[in-house]
């Protein structure tokens, strides 16, 4: 069975029925960047912060907005190649050689009232490129998935798998979570194999 969700009625509603977790519909740019003939050994200045390093998979980001609330992140795993029986990343979107990857995500509301979504995720590349989440599900899609959007309460936690169409024969370097209320990206190591 094929469930098509309307991407821009899910934005409109995630945007305003979430606090702390949600995001524009483009993630923020990196502001990395390496001049190639300059070496330096002094340390940053305060207004050349150092971008903090990926966390792990399985490393909780703890997090408090603007709002008072406070949620944990984690991001639990990252899987290539999943959902083989369904139609294809490249039938579905239309490209060659993508093939559907899953992002294992845990949210729990420490304190207040909000709700969460799959869009302030994306996977980011070596090359610059950024994945959104699929707007479309399969049922053999990896169980449970991660809610499209869902309000919580303090104390709950919801968790599942969110479903992207990458390029099967690259792996993203990390996965990032976006949401407007952190003060900046988090972002998590996709491991190499």
């Amino acid at each position: 069975m094929r469930t098509r969700t309307a991407l821009p009625a899910v934005l409109l509603a995630a945007a305003t029925a979430t606090t702390g977790c949600s995001s524009d519909s483009e993630p923020a740019a990196s502001n990395k960047t390496t001049p190639a003939a300059t070496k330096t050994t002094s340390a940053p200045t305060p207004s050349q912060s150092t971008p903090a390093a990926p966390r792990a998979i399985g490393q909780t980001l703890t997090f408090t907005g603007d709002d008072g609330v406070t949620f944990d992140v984690t991001v639990m795993g990252y899987e290539q190649d999943v959902a083989k029986n369904s139609v294809s990343a490249d039938e579905e979107f239309d490209t060659n050689g993508y093939v559907w990857a899953a992002v294992d995500i845990r949210a729990c509301l420490k304190k207040g009232k909000a709700g969460v979504t799959r869009y302030p995720w994306a996977l980011a590349y070596a090359d610059g490129a950024r994945i959104e989440p699929s707007s479309v599900t399969y049922d053999d899609f990896p169980r449970p998935e991660y809610p499209y959007e869902a309000e919580m309460k303090a104390g709950e936690c919801v968790r599942g798998k969110t479903v992207f169409p990458v390029p099967g024969d690259q792996r993203p370097e990390r996965i990032l979570y976006t949401a407007d209320s952190l003060p900046e990206t988090a972002e998590w190591a996709v491991p190499k194999e």
